[in-house]
């Protein structure tokens, strides 16, 4: 300890994160405690690769609450593609009610122990699902490198104000990572360098990925899509994922259309913008 009071400690790591603090450069750096262990929380700046055209089209992936993650290849996720001990989306909804259940009756209990309880079992949940919306995104990243396409999800803002659930899937819906998993996809495709977007998501599990037709009849069941006007049928979810990938894929080309100016639209909206002002001005 010097005499301002200062203490000098040295700190560890994973080998990867530790080469990432020598090498980067860094940002905001925050010592916490948790639970009694000290962590210091350290923001580096990450390289932004140039994105690389999709030529092999969109990796569609459809959201939902029965199932956390299709993809437009009918990789359901999690499932076995995944590593981990979730074994599919039913393992994954057993474990979050038998959770509520667990502290709906120690909330009931009200005693100290129940409390210490809590607070032990506190965030367990919230960990879950932040480890299956990391396994999620770089498991569709990865497939889509490998691929060379881009990543295209529903936007999905507002999406708890517009769907009418049913009541037992309401608290499934209301604490479902949706914002979360699109978050962790979108910063791990731009590290990658893949092309990333948000597609509008209205009636992609009511249109047909064939012929276009697009009904509320079409979905007899809430799995089950089979098209009215060409018979085309599957699960509803793949279909989404394959709508979606569709989309993607117009929307890149509306965003990368070329201009009189030769550039294209994104380009020409990136450097259209008036410099920023200097440092001290």
């Amino acid at each position: 300890m010097d005499p301002t009071g200062r203490v000098t400690v040295p700190y560890t790591g994973r080998p990867e994160d530790l080469k990432a603090v020598d090498a980067l450069p860094m940002g905001e750096a925050d010592l916490i405690c948790r639970r009694g262990v000290w962590l210091l929380q350290v923001a580096v700046i990450l390289p932004h690769p140039a994105v690389h055209e999709p030529i092999g089209g969109f990796l569609g992936v459809d959201q939902g609450v029965a199932n956390l993650a299709v993809t437009s290849d009918r990789a359901v996720l999690p499932g076995p593609a995944l590593p981990g001990p979730i074994g599919g989306n039913g393992h994954a909804r057993t474990l979050r009610e038998r959770r509520h259940r667990q502290r709906q009756r120690l909330q009931k209990k009200g005693t100290a122990a129940a409390r210490r309880v809590l607070r032990r079992l506190s965030g367990r949940e919230h960990r879950m699902m932040t480890d299956l919306n990391h396994q999620i995104s770089k498991f569709v990243v990865r497939e889509a490198e490998r691929t060379g396409r881009g990543v295209a999800l529903e936007d999905l803002q507002g999406i708890r104000g517009r769907v009418r659930a049913h009541r037992f899937q309401r608290r499934t819906l209301h604490g479902w990572a949706f914002a979360q998993q699109i978050a962790f996809t979108r910063y791990k495709a731009a590290r990658a360098g893949i092309a990333f977007l948000l597609v509008d998501p209205a009636y992609t599990s009511q249109a047909c990925p064939d012929c276009g037709h697009i009904s509320r009849a079409n979905r007899p069941a809430r799995g089950r899509f089979v098209c009215a006007r060409c018979g085309l049928a599957g699960h509803a979810d793949h279909i989404a994922a394959r709508n979606i990938a569709t989309r993607g894929i117009a929307g890149w080309a509306a965003i990368n259309q070329p201009h009189a100016t030769g550039l294209p639209l994104a380009r020409r909206d990136r450097e259209s913008k008036p410099p920023a002002p200097a440092s001290g001005s």
